[in-house]
């Protein structure tokens, strides 16, 4: 018996929100309706692999990516909200925007520690 995955059903979604989630090694995108179901996701590491999933351009082609697949299923406005300290904030947003989405709030989600665990001590080259 084979399995395979099932069919993704074509949803009308107008609006959602676009969740980045931009680390110092790779960018993930998510692409949500406004009740938080996921309608569409992509990250750097589906594309690059190594050091150039950290890159800018990785999120820009993880973004556009993302966003067509989004617009499939009818997206036309997101609000998008950016996590984390990464180099894929601002190419990721752009191309969103350039993808033909339109932005209507961004708000930056990185959590902020009121002085909790303990960072990683500092690297020694």
């Amino acid at each position: 018996m084979v399995l395979r995955g099932r069919r993704r059903e074509r949803k009308n979604v107008p609006e959602g929100i676009a969740h980045i989630q931009a680390t110092f090694n790779n960018t993930i995108i998510t692409i949500t309706d406004l009740s938080g179901n996921t309608v569409a996701w992509a990250n750097a590491g589906m594309t690059f692999t190594g050091s150039r999933k950290s890159t800018p351009f990785a999120a820009q082609q993880t973004a556009e990516a993302c966003a067509r697949r989004a617009m499939d299923h009818g997206m036309k406005r997101v609000e998008v909200r950016v996590k984390g300290p990464g180099s894929g904030r601002e190419s990721s947003i752009r191309a969103l925007a350039a993808a033909g989405l339109e932005i209507s709030l961004m708000k930056d989600v990185t959590p902020i520690p009121h002085n909790g665990c303990r960072p990683p001590k500092r690297r020694r080259v």
